[in-house]
């Protein structure tokens, strides 16, 4: 009759964010590079170094602004995101997709589910000192590398 535990709540709640995962939504970031990215938003999200939302995101790199870009693979339906990671790889920024839109706005220190964001190095107005930008950029660079690394082990 009972309740369920935690521990299978967790576990179903984990299941439905794979299950809902879009078809397109590769190269996926393990577990391990998952927790690194999230920081990497949160740290960007304090520094003001972040674009949040399809519309923000086209239009910075269409502008030629540089970053990672980092994409929810549970967006329904599809075709809102359909067009970024071919924006990317024409502008050459690396792109990964994680599991939920909630934890990408968790991360990114909003309450509303986000589609998609773009961690930048340079604020939007004004500058980082230099102890915070060699953090970011320390963190940003380990990141882009794991990016780039397992985007070229799915081609």
């Amino acid at each position: 009759m009972g309740s369920d535990t935690e521990a299978e709540k967790s576990i179903l709640k984990e299941k439905k964010k794979v299950i809902s995962l879009a078809p397109i939504a590769k190269p996926l970031a393990g577990k391990k590079l998952q927790k690194r990215t999230f920081k990497l938003i949160q740290k960007a999200a304090g520094k003001k170094c972040l674009k949040r939302g399809v519309k923000e995101v086209v239009k910075s790199i269409r502008r030629g602004q540089k970053g990672i870009c980092v994409i929810a693979g549970n967006i329904s339906p599809i075709d809102v995101i359909t067009h970024v990671p071919i924006l990317c790889e024409e502008a050459g920024i690396p792109y990964v997709y994680v599991p939920s839109k909630e934890d990408l706005a968790q991360a990114g220190a909003t309450k509303r589910p986000t589609c998609c964001v773009l961690v930048m190095l340079k604020p939007a107005k004004g500058e980082l000192s230099a102890e915070d930008l060699q953090k970011l950029k320390s963190d940003y660079e380990q990141v882009a590398d794991d990016v780039k690394e397992l985007s070229t082990s799915v081609i």
